[in-house]
This record gives structure tokens, sequence and C-alpha cells, in this order.
């Protein structure tokens, strides 16, 4: 039997979840790196996916609770835009994707974890989906969070 180390899942497991919203929760914190906030622009902010798909996943919000998409004022939808176009040259500068999946999950039954409008940038390569998850139920992220979230915090600084 392999071990898959992922130390970060056991906060995840073990958390009692509260009702609370992470995106409205975390950008109230004073420290971005535990907070995994990469960047704030405006009324949004972009924050690592601590439970990712792949490795580089990540989040973009705005600090304002919104629960539809069509609620995103014009200034949010265009700051979205210019970070979202941002974090894929960070990532595709440092990480060389072959690929990105970008996208929202809107209402519980779209698969969203929280009520608060929210895009997806997830990078992929190819080979990224392999027997793993099929056979083994498992998914192997290859980075640690915390030094991709380095990457794509000082990749933005580059931009």
């Amino acid at each position: 039997m392999r071990t898959l180390w992922a130390p970060w899942r056991s906060t995840f497991v073990s958390a009692t979840r509260d009702g609370g919203c992470i995106f409205c929760d975390a950008p109230k914190s004073d420290n971005d790196e535990e907070a995994m906030i990469f960047a704030r622009r405006g009324g949004i902010f972009g924050m690592m996916n601590r439970f990712p798909y792949n490795t580089g996943h990540v989040m973009i919000a705005p600090y304002r609770h919104v629960t539809a998409v069509e609620d995103l004022s014009a200034s949010e939808w265009e700051e979205m835009r210019c970070l979202m176009s941002d974090c894929i040259g960070a990532i595709r500068a440092s990480m060389k994707p072959h690929g990105f999946n970008i996208g929202f999950n809107v209402g519980r039954t779209a698969g969203a974890g929280f009520e608060h409008v929210h895009m997806h940038i997830v990078p992929r390569w190819e080979g990224d989906t392999n027997f793993m998850p099929v056979l083994a139920d498992a998914k192997v992220i290859p980075e640690h969070l915390e030094t991709t979230f380095i990457k794509i915090r000082d990749g933005l600084k580059r931009r």
C-alpha cells in the first residue's frame, strides 16, 4: 500500500462547520498568508482553494456577499476578469499547465460549498486525471499548498 501525504486535509476533515461563509470570513483576517489570500483588489480578492481539485486551484470572489452571478456589479465583474487573467498568466509562467478549467458553481445543487458567488480557476495537465481517482478513490496533489500559494502570489507581483 502506498501512502499519500496530504496533511492539510486533516483541517478540513476535522473542522466543525459553523455555518459561516469562508468568502466573508477569510478577508477579515489580518494575515493574508494564513488565510491563503494572494491578491486583494478593489471589491474582490483571490485565494487558494484549501481542498483543491488540482495543484494551483484558486478562487476569486467579491468581498460583498452575493449569492447570484447576475447580482455582481459591473466593477466586480471587471475586477474578477482582470484578476482571472493575471492569475492565469502567473500560473502559466510558474507551473506550465496544459490548460485550465474556469467557471462558477452557483447554488448547492450545482456543487457550490458556499452560497457566495466565486470563480474557480483550475490548472490542468495532460494525464492529471489518471487511475488513482477511479481505482483508489484518491486524488494526488503533488505540491504543498503553501508552495503553490507563494508561486501564485509572487507571480502576480511580477505582472
